[in-house]
């Protein structure tokens, strides 16, 4: 896990601290991420980074500063469908 695929100010520790999930983990932002809680077609979410939490995940998009939660799929695919305004919140929303 490269220090530049974590958010500023967060290490690994912290995240699993703070989320409550020991097994937390960085996961590669190559792949299909689409927010599917708006009305209409899903819009393409382009990941900047993304944190696993099993089989959910917080999305850091490049084109805002929220945090996603979705379903992480078995084929590496991601449905997000809750927003956060920071990262702390997310967590907690586990």
């Amino acid at each position: 896990m490269a220090d530049a695929q974590l958010p500023l100010g967060w290490t690994v520790q912290r995240i699993r601290d703070v989320s409550g999930d020991r097994e937390a983990v960085v996961l590669d932002p190559n792949r299909a991420v689409q927010w599917v809680a708006g009305a209409g077609a899903p819009e393409v979410l382009h990941p900047e980074i993304i944190l696993g939490f099993h089989s959910l995940c917080l999305v850091k998009p490049v084109q805002d500063d929220d945090w996603y939660m979705g379903s992480l799929y078995d084929d590496g695919s991601i449905d997000c469908w809750s927003a956060y305004g920071d990262l702390y919140e997310a967590l907690r929303g586990l």
